[in-house]
């Protein structure tokens, strides 16, 4: 499961700097998303901690990170509103049941079936995404508490240290790859802010002006272990059960296809099953140590991967790290200035975008640009998980739609003076028209033979085209052969099952999607 053994010196030493600059990393947002789902930074930052530790040690790919998460926040923050964090905490655990049963029941390899345009949908809006999250840190709060743009010399000095922190991460590797760009960056920049004194708020300001109380710290103790003080009966069952369900889901979208991101860049391959599992224990026990969940975060798994992290050993740190930040490090990472961290969050999303699906708008088809497109919006407007599941219909209909066109027959006549149709292509809903428009019963002979043996048929729709067939041939007194068909077609067949002729040695034997058989 983790074995140190197998490390070199120089990958512990990446693993460990990596891990340390995704920490500080996960700090504002782990802030963030917990006002996001509306309760205290503290439980975003103990979700953020479990999450990350857990999926990390026993999850199915090393090297990404996961915590609080914005797609998982703005699920909880109606139930939080309504019914209290209580409720959520007994949500989370639900969620993590369910994130476990998927594992267990194999569900992670379907994460394998989304297609190319929808995983560059997916990467080009979460980039989105982030862009526009770390917008959010360029306003402050007035006297009136109301949150407003950045004027005059904050904004100069802000911008000026955020293209810094650009600057520093772009060309340090150029001169050396001996420690992360990203943690030298924000050391730099947070030398200069503190040095100089600039106007610019820091990581204690933002959680301040965002709490609304002057007093806040990010200083705590240990989560501690604390069953959810909900009723347990069927009602609550009734409160959560929604919640976990969307919160399952949209957890396991985004880290399997978090977990396809990473495999892609470091060209290797992690295990979809077992990282459901992973997040499943992770959410549970956040569940019964007052955390919100979480799941895969792209923007500190791209962090990691860029800083050379690639083992367990990276999201162990940063876990680890984050603690120790809560627990005695408080004090140093609250002067850390929002320019260096949203700074590094502004290469992550330089890097996360996919450029080149613009230069494949002139070479691939339309249907492909559209679902881009399509996944992108929906995953900036609406939801991830919602903006993934439209994207994989629209491509199943489009495959239908395609495929649908593909199935033809071979006419020719036999020595007995038969017609004989040798179809060829899948008969299924979408081409099941198609298949009936190829035949001419009206002009054919007496008898005719429908050789099924360079087709498949794949469902009900396509069983049902074959007997309307038959109908129309028997209508006109005609005598209806067909030939290789498999055992379950003509299990399925009402009308038609007395006109297959079987041949045990040449018949095909294949499955047929019908609820009858099931």
């Amino acid at each position: 499961m983790f074995d140190l053994n197998s490390y070199s010196t120089n990958s512990i030493k990446n693993d460990v700097l990596s891990g340390l600059t995704v920490a500080l990393a996960l700090v504002p947002e782990a802030v963030a998303f917990a006002f996001v789902a509306g309760v205290d930074p503290l439980i975003g930052l103990y979700a953020a901690f479990m999450v990350g530790l857990v999926t990390s040690v026993i999850g199915g790919r090393p090297g990404m990170i996961s915590g609080a998460t914005g797609a998982m926040a703005v699920v909880m923050v109606s139930l939080v509103a309504v019914h209290g964090v209580e409720y959520l905490f007994a949500a989370v655990v639900l969620t993590g049941i369910f994130q476990i049963l998927a594992g267990v029941f194999k569900l992670g390899m379907f994460i394998r079936m989304v297609p190319f345009p929808v995983m560059l949908g997916f990467v080009n809006g979460l980039a989105i995404v982030i862009f526009l999250a770390q917008l959010g840190q360029f306003k402050v709060i007035n006297e009136s508490n109301v949150a407003q743009w950045m004027q005059g010399e904050m904004l100069v000095w802000m911008a000026a240290m955020v293209t810094l922190t650009m600057l520093i991460i772009h060309f340090l590797p150029k001169l050396t790859k001996a420690v992360p760009s990203s943690l030298v960056a924000i050391l730099v920049v947070t030398g200069i802010v503190i040095a100089a004194d600039l106007p610019i708020p820091n990581v204690i300001d933002y959680v301040r002006s965002n709490s609304g109380n002057p007093d806040a710290t990010l200083a705590a103790g240990l989560p501690s272990f604390s069953i959810p003080s909900v009723p347990f009966n069927f009602e609550t069952l009734q409160i959560i059960l929604p919640y976990s369900l969307i919160l399952a889901g949209v957890g396991l979208i985004e880290s399997l296809l978090t977990m396809t991101l990473i495999d892609e860049i470091t060209e290797t391959r992690g295990q979809g099953n077992r990282e459901c599992i992973g997040q499943g224990t992770a959410n549970v026990v956040n569940g019964f140590f007052g955390g919100m969940g979480g799941c895969a975060m792209i923007g500190q798994s791209m962090i990691n991967i860029n800083s050379g992290g690639r083992g367990r050993l990276s999201g162990i740190t940063a876990a680890v790290a984050l603690l120790l930040f809560i627990l005695v490090g408080s004090e140093w990472v609250e002067v850390i200035p929002l320019a260096a961290l949203v700074g590094v969050m502004f290469m992550v999303v330089l890097g996360t975008f996919e450029w080149a699906s613009f230069k494949m708008i002139n070479k691939v088809q339309k249907s492909e640009i559209f679902i881009i497109v399509a996944v992108s919006a929906i995953t900036v407007i609406a939801d991830l998980a919602i903006a993934v599941i439209i994207g994989v219909v629209i491509s199943a209909l489009v495959f239908a739609w395609k495929h649908a066109k593909n199935i033809y027959a071979k006419k020719t006549i036999d020595e007995s003076g038969s017609k004989v149709y040798i179809v060829h292509g899948p008969l299924f809903f979408g081409s099941a028209r198609n298949f009936q428009d190829i035949f001419t019963p009206k002009d054919d002979p007496d008898d005719v033979i429908v050789d099924f043996l360079d087709a498949r048929v794949y469902d009900h729709s396509g069983v049902e085209a074959i007997d309307t067939l038959a109908e129309r041939y028997q209508r006109r007194g005609k005598t209806l052969h067909y030939r290789h068909l498999s055992p379950e077609c003509k299990q399925l067949l009402r009308k038609a099952g007395n006109l297959v002729e079987v041949n045990v040695i040449e018949d095909p034997n294949y499955h047929v999607a019908d609820s009858s058989l099931a």
